[in-house]
């Protein structure tokens, strides 16, 4: 059994709140809850709290955090998911909910506590992306799968093969599960933090933080063929012009870009 500690922070607008669910998550927050204007973060006991503290202090929120037991996270999470609907492209739900006869793909997802569902701008954004791109015969690389939502939606788009990586263990589980789910057959998933050395890839989808793809950019350039698009999100809109120009520096150029709720979702290629 694991405890956690949980902080209680009194939000004051939306902004924050994503910006502050970002920061937190890359400081290695594993599970959010909203309740009204309370947003609860959850760390695992024995965390260094000290990040956390410094990221909700610059925020200037109040806050406060105690010690709870181990809880029962999925039926938690199972409670408060609900279906979500991409246009005609697809629906993500779980398999509970009655299947969407009128999407073109009925996607099932346990999301437990891995992050990708399409209830956050940044996964919608990247799914509505997907479907403008063309995964026929396609080598992907979905480079920090969580759910592994992304991975099978580039399988149900017909791509050839998709390597999926992610460093959680959490993660890992809960991508296996919903490649079983989804009877999925082409996707190759590992714990990993990075490309193998010698691999090269059609379509590379990104939906991590900024941090970990600017320390990426050279690999995702090295590792991109010739005419290959890259898909970036979990980026805030602040940071395009920045993402832009250490794009450019990797020779990849800006295509197309959207955004919802402050939050953009960048499609490169090279250039």
């Amino acid at each position: 059994m694991t405890d956690y500690i949980e902080y209680k922070i009194q939000l004051k607008d939306d902004a924050v709140k994503d910006i502050l669910i970002a920061r937190l998550a890359d400081a290695g927050a594993n599970g959010f809850e909203e309740e009204g204007s309370i947003l609860k973060a959850f760390a695992a006991a024995g965390t260094d709290q000290s990040e956390f503290e410094k990221i909700i202090a610059e925020s200037g929120l109040e806050y406060s955090q105690s010690l709870i037991p181990e809880r029962n996270w999925n039926a938690e999470w199972e409670a408060g998911f609900t279906p979500v609907t991409i246009g005609h492209f697809c629906t993500i739900r779980a398999d509970f909910h009655a299947p969407d006869t009128q999407a073109r793909y009925d996607i099932i997802i346990t999301p437990k506590m891995s992050f990708g569902t399409g209830h956050h701008a940044t996964t919608h954004l990247m799914i509505e992306a997907m479907e403008g791109l063309n995964f026929q015969g396609k080598q992907v690389f979905d480079f920090g799968t969580g759910t592994g939502i992304l991975s099978v939606i580039a399988e149900k788009c017909g791509a050839a093969g998709i390597t999926a990586i992610d460093n959680d263990a959490w993660s890992i589980a809960n991508a296996t599960d919903n490649f079983n789910l989804n009877e999925c057959r082409k996707i190759l998933l590992f714990n990993q933090s990075g490309f193998d050395e010698n691999s090269s890839y059609d379509i590379i989808l990104a939906n991590i933080n900024r941090n970990i793809i600017l320390q990426n950019l050279a690999g995702i350039k090295q590792h991109l063929s010739s005419d290959g698009v890259v898909l970036l999100s979990g980026l805030l809109s602040g940071d395009e012009a920045f993402m832009v120009a250490q794009a450019r520096v990797h020779k990849l150029a800006l295509r197309q870009q959207s955004a919802m709720n402050g939050w953009i979702c960048l499609q490169l290629v090279n250039g």
